[in-house]
This record gives C-alpha cells, sequence and structure tokens, in this order.
C-alpha cells in the first residue's frame, strides 16, 4: 500500500487581493484569503510573530511579517516597497492573484508570558512585526498584567496603523504613548526619539515581572536596549525579531544563517541573550 506523499514546503498556495491600504508613504496593507478554503482554515493557526513567503507571479518571493492576529478575522500584510519584487506586489488590485506559503517560524511564546506585564517599544515600521502579539495580548486582556506601547516615528505622516492605534487606546488598561523626531504645525504632541518617552513626567514603566518586545531601526535598538538595561530590565526580559533575507523559510538554504542560528527556523524571535550570542549587530 502506497504512503501519502508528505506536503511539500516549497509549495505556495494560491491567493487573492481582497482590499489594498495606503499606510504611509511607500507601505501598504494588503487583505487577502487562500483560494482554497482548507488552505485558509490551516493557515490561521500562526503564532504572533511567525511569517510567511509571499510570492508575485513574474517577479520573484520575499518574506513578510504576519501582523495581523490570530484572533482577528482577515488575512493581511503590511510591506514596505523597497525591491523590485515588493513593488510588483503594490501594483496588485483587488482580485488579482499572486501565492503565500507558510507560517514559518518560531513566534512569540504568547502563553509563557501570561501574568505578566507587557512592554512594547517600537519606531516607524518595526510597529509591524509587533503588532500581531500586541492585538494578540488586548484580545486576551485579562490574562495580562499592564500593557504599554511607546512608539515612535519621524514624523506624524511615518505613524503606522493610526486607525488602529485610536482603537487599542480605548482598551482598558492599555497605556500608548507616540513620539515624533520632528515635529509641525499638525502635531502637538511630545518630540524626541522614542526612549525619551520613558522619562516623560508622569510614565511608569514596571520592570518587575516585565516582557519588553522591541522592533525597530538599528539605532533606536541600541539606544532603547541601552535604555531598558539602565532601568534593570535582564537580557531574557527583552525580545525583538531580526530581518535577514530568508529565501527557504525552513532552514535548508542558509541565507539567513548567523552563527549557529537560522533566522527562519530559530527565530524571527529571539531574547536580547541571544541576539549576543549570535555575534552580529541587528
Amino acid at each position: 500500500m502506497s504512503q501519502p506523499h508528505p506536503e511539500n514546503v516549497y509549495l505556495p498556495k494560491i491567493a487573492i487581493m481582497d482590499r489594498v491600504v495606503e499606510e504611509i508613504a511607500d507601505v501598504k496593507t494588503f487583505y487577502w484569503h487562500f483560494e482554497d478554503p482548507a488552505e485558509q482554515a490551516a493557515f490561521r493557526k500562526f503564532l504572533p510573530g511567525q511569517f510567511a513567503q509571499v510570492s508575485v507571479f513574474g517577479a520573484g518571493e520575499f518574506p513578510a511579517s504576519l501582523p495581523p492576529s490570530p484572533t482577528e478575522e482577515e488575512l493581511f500584510f503590511t510591506v514596505r516597497r523597497v525591491g523590485s519584487v515588493t513593488a510588483a506586489l503594490h501594483q496588485l488590485q483587488p482580485g488579482d492573484k499572486f501565492a503565500v506559503r507558510g507560517p514559518y517560524g518560531n513566534g512569540f511564546p504568547m502563553n509563557q508570558y501570561f501574568g505578566q506585564n507587557l512592554l512594547f517599544v517600537a519606531g516607524g515600521i518595526g510597529l509591524i512585526p509587533l503588532r500581531s502579539c500586541l492585538n494578540y495580548a488586548l484580545d486576551n486582556r485579562d490574562r495580562y498584567g499592564k500593557i504599554q506601547l511607546f512608539y515612535g516615528a519621524r514624523g506624524l505622516k511615518d505613524l503606522m496603523y493610526l486607525g488602529a492605534l485610536r482603537e487599542w487606546e480605548m482598551t482598558r488598561g492599555f497605556e500608548c504613548y507616540l513620539t515624533v523626531d520632528r515635529g509641525d504645525d499638525q502635531w502637538t504632541g511630545h518630540v524626541g526619539v522614542v526612549g525619551s518617552l520613558f522619562r516623560k513626567p508622569g510614565v511608569t514603566v514596571p520592570v518587575e515581572n516585565t516582557t519588553a518586545f522591541v522592533c525597530g531601526p538599528p539605532i533606536m535598538f541600541r539606544f532603547v536596549i541601552r535604555d531598558l538595561l539602565g532601568m534593570g530590565f535582564q537580557d531574557t526580559n527583552i525580545v525583538s525579531t531580526l530581518e535577514r533575507y530568508m529565501k527557504c523559510g525552513v532552514g535548508k538554504c542558509g541565507h539567513c544563517c548567523i552563527g549557529l542560528a537560522y533566522v527562519c527556523a530559530d527565530g524571527p524571535v529571539f531574547t536580547y541573550e541571544q541576539i549576543k550570542r549570535l555575534g552580529e549587530d541587528i
């Protein structure tokens, strides 16, 4: 009796674009669904922090974070236009077909954080990979302690997910602090780097029983880590995601290898303690 063939992890599944939303300059959110309902159901078991490989026919494939939470109904990617493949994705319209495979990676172990305070620190489009676990925590609000978001961007026009930010701010027990590097007549809030929000009058950041999630440009990451360590955070209680060119997604091609770790399989979520051991700057 013949045995069934194992699932081909490299085989993309057909997806259909539902709608496209402009976020900020060169960044769009693409809402989509799988052509096969069975694939839709299987994919929805993804974990916050995982990623997928996105294929645009005739252009190529690239890895993309999964910003929706498993608690949300719709699937979507938020993608910045940075090369030929992402540029091709940005040209797609509702009804167009592309392909997706995954989900891949380890994700954030949200069950391990039950009962803890959660501190999210994001810069610019660094909010994209953190959105999933943040929304997951808010949708399971009673399972966590204090939830805080410290988010900064270059200017008002560079702040991501403004609609979601307004919704999150209405959630009980959630604190949202925003800043921009350069203010203007339209911005009446805080001006300064994101780490300066920690020292804003009236802001209290708990360190005991708290996990800090940090994602943003390298210069922001380095200064925020310094701030967190100075506040008393341990390396094991600071987590982030690493971005590398993850071509296969399953730890076979070696493109994303750092030391002994494969970002696609061992990550993309790492503690700061693990990141230091990898021997490469974030």
